[in-house]
């Protein structure tokens, strides 16, 4: 019986043409540099070719042009490295001309990195990340590690910006001013130390929050705000319709020396916790609901007779609680001064701690800050890029 003829196991010629052209294919990393050379390689013609136009328009005059508008003259031109999102360009092709009076708008003078790229790294840098892991980042992204150096001078950047803002002038006249203290930990040596930032939160004629003004302490007392408040006031802050504070012995006397004859509103939040901590875990509810009530009625002789009420009730029982609620008392309904579509923004500090909860959520990362500079640089640079709602102020 005759054998099955069997199927030729060596490929056609056209087939083995196929596969030796798919052997042939870059490897996907070879494949990546190839393309990412060709990238920069266009965004390259395209900069030299803006930055041609930019010297034109800064001259007057096109090339070889004979004009009587001419401004200067072309004088060559030099090269240079800039870093973009795109990667390095080599030997990038920067026109001049014989005055020295052109500048690209392409990058700054003296910036190795084009504006989106050290944008990137001093975000990175605002939310804690390392020097190291900076570079690492920056390494992935555009295939080339900025120099520690180039770091430090995008973080010199920000502290300059911060710097600028912190003596900026203010409106004479705000509305509301929430005053605060809140802790951040820094670093000195081998030993971290619980730091106080001071705040104040301003809102405006219009309802704009704003942040007016930070300073480090060591401490929360007199001393210390005082200075923040005299600050304000030399900025041109004069004119504050109401101050939201806590029961912070050193920030009432502040208060009480450089703005006396301001209203001031004693957070109830505050006043309600320290005043239920006097009283027994069992009935904390109970009397929580009752001290909460005192704060909701729609008018003040009504919070006013709540208020007698819960005195009398809770007197001989418990002492201590109502001795607590007693002490700033007469700040606790100014807000009814106030239209009632501002009572719930104004009766406590929620405006400031709410906004300082977004902050902290951003810098967690960084366990402990390296210097006071550092710390306010940082958390102001947070802050800049936190949405604040408008409130109603009338």
């Amino acid at each position: 019986m005759p054998v099955p003829k069997k199927n030729p196991t060596t490929s056609a010629p056209g087939n083995v043409t196929g596969e030796s052209s798919l052997h042939a294919l870059p490897e996907q990393e070879e494949f990546r540099a190839y393309l990412r050379r060709l990238a920069i390689s266009a965004v390259q013609v395209l900069l030299e070719q803006v930055m041609r136009e930019e010297l034109e328009q800064c001259i007057g005059a096109s090339w070889g042009e004979c004009t009587l508008t001419r401004r200067g003259y072309r004088n060559g031109s030099y090269t240079r490295d800039l870093v973009t999102p795109t990667g390095r360009i080599e030997d990038l092709k920067v026109p001049r001309d014989r005055e020295g009076a052109f500048q690209t708008q392409v990058f700054e003078s003296y910036q190795r990195h084009a504006p989106e790229v050290a944008e990137a790294l001093t975000e990175m840098f605002v939310s804690g990340v390392s020097t190291h892991k900076v570079g690492t980042v920056a390494q992935t992204l555009t295939g080339v590690a900025p120099s520690a150096s180039a770091v430090s001078r995008l973080n010199r950047t920000l502290t300059e910006q911060f710097e600028a803002w912190r003596v900026r002038p203010l409106q004479a006249h705000y509305r509301i001013l929430y005053l605060d203290g809140v802790h951040f930990t820094i670093r000195h040596g081998t030993q971290t130390d619980s730091t106080i930032l001071l705040t104040a939160l301003g809102v405006d004629l219009q309802g704009n929050k704003e942040v007016l003004a930070l300073r480090v302490c060591a401490e929360e007392d007199k001393d210390g705000w005082c200075c923040l408040l005299q600050d304000l006031r030399t900025r041109g802050a004069t004119q504050l319709d109401l101050i939201v504070t806590d029961g912070h012995e050193g920030l009432l006397a502040a208060v009480s020396a450089l703005f006396s004859a301001t209203p001031r509103q004693h957070c109830v939040v505050h006043k309600q916790r320290n005043v239920l901590n006097a009283i027994p875990h069992r009935e904390r509810k109970e009397v929580g609901a009752e001290l909460a009530g005192i704060f909701k009625q729609e008018q003040k002789d009504d919070a006013l007779l709540n208020l007698t009420a819960f005195k009398a009730k809770y007197q001989k029982r418990y002492p201590e609680a109502i001795r607590s609620l007693c002490e700033d008392e007469e700040y606790l309904l100014t807000f009814y001064s106030f239209p009632q579509v501002m009572h719930r923004y104004i009766r406590t500090t929620n405006a400031i701690e709410s906004f300082f909860s977004n902050v902290r959520q951003r810098t967690d990362q960084i366990d402990a800050f390296t210097t006071e500079t550092s710390c306010l640089t940082i958390v102001w640079a947070v802050m800049s890029d936190i949405h604040l709602p408008r409130i109603p102020v009338s």
